[in-house]
């Protein structure tokens, strides 16, 4: 049973949400009201991983935990409303049904 966030968790989630990132490919053409929706949830995505990088380096880890959680639930949200292309990943997205 895990009871700690650890510096390595924070860097696993962190690498994680990076592969994901790269992974995920948009679903719309640029100058789109989707492509524009999906610029929006990248730079929240963006920020939130800035953030958990930031409160790690602090040694918030607590925070640095939910923040990099909150950066890939971003990830996920736009490959399930179909913003993003998850390539039929499950393993880094929850994939729409």
């Amino acid at each position: 049973m895990n009871t700690e966030v650890t510096v390595d968790m924070i860097e696993k989630y962190l690498a994680l949400t990076k592969q994901a990132k790269k992974k995920a490919t948009p679903m719309h053409n640029e100058g789109t009201l989707e492509a524009r929706r999906l610029a929006d949830m990248m730079r929240m995505c963006d920020d939130y991983t800035s953030d958990a990088g930031h409160f790690m380096e602090n040694g918030d880890l607590v925070r640095a935990f939910g923040a990099i959680n909150y950066a890939h639930a971003w990830l996920d949200a736009a490959v399930r409303i179909g913003l993003l292309d998850g390539h039929g990943d499950d393993q880094l997205f929850t994939l729409p049904p």
